[in-house]
């Protein structure tokens, strides 16, 4: 069974901040939002988690392994570097939408996002080291098989985007509302479902259903481990399992048969 640690990072009072004294320029607000993400995801990543920019004000993170020290630390970096400051929620749950569901109500409960009051507020709990296991993490890395060839270098570049969003919407609502997982698009032609234990139907069905209302196709490498870093590269080595099989499902090693 899974056990996945999600951590919501909230940017605080970001909204009045970007028009106060008066409106700020928006590629100063874009540089500080990837600038946030950048460093974000470098520090979550040394730490063997995944970050996801979903919204850039909210970031959402695989933290299994990260402590409230590291967490707490993350405050104190950005706090130390950019103009604003971010509050963090932790919750556990076999479900990853039920841990990110916690993590957001804890947050909401304290104060709103535009809530001037509201500064680096860290609240929920980390998953104790006695009850980690290496099967805590599960990570699907789909991609679309032949992008580039059917729309990099045959669309123009906006339907090209149309047509990756498109599918990534269809997978992010098919994969919460079936399955329970989050899944984030990720660059390119890419996308991470972090799920909670499915068997290998559940991503036949996702696949199925991306095709069938977008005309777009899948194909998805499975990989499981005690943190995002090490599912997430069992993953991607599935996935580079597809691409020499001309496959559309593998599981890594780490999977059980029936699982």
């Amino acid at each position: 069974m899974t056990n996945t640690q999600l951590t919501l990072i909230q940017i605080d009072n970001y909204g009045p901040w970007t028009v106060s004294p008066s409106p700020r320029r928006e590629a100063d607000l874009q540089t500080l939002q990837a600038g946030l993400y950048a460093d974000l995801s470098q520090f979550v990543g040394s730490r063997d988690g995944y970050a996801f920019f979903t919204r850039f004000d909210n970031i959402g993170a695989v933290t299994n392994g990260m402590e409230f020290d590291d967490h707490a630390l993350v405050q104190e970096s950005i706090g130390n570097r950019y103009p604003v400051t971010v509050s963090l929620s932790v919750a556990t749950d076999s479900s990853p939408v039920h841990a990110l569901g916690e993590a957001t109500e804890t947050l909401q409960e304290v104060g709103s996002a535009q809530a001037s009051d509201r500064r680096e507020v860290l609240y929920g709990r980390s998953l104790p080291d006695d009850t980690r296991t290496d099967d805590d993490v599960q990570i699907a890395h789909f991609d679309i098989v032949g992008a580039t060839e059917r729309y990099t270098d045959e669309l123009n570049a906006i339907d090209a985007l149309i047509r990756v969003q498109r599918s990534y919407v269809e997978l992010l609502e098919h994969m919460r509302e079936t399955n329970e997982a989050l899944s984030f698009f990720i660059g390119g032609d890419n996308f991470v479902a972090v799920c909670p234990s499915l068997d290998r139907g559940r991503y036949a069905d996702a696949v199925r259903h991306v095709e069938t209302t977008t005309g777009v196709e899948l194909q998805v490498g499975i990989g499981r481990g005690p943190t995002a870093r090490d599912a997430g590269t069992a993953a991607k080595h599935a996935l580079e399992e597809c691409r020499q099989n001309d496959s559309r499902i593998e599981r890594s090693a780490s999977i059980q048969a029936g699982d």
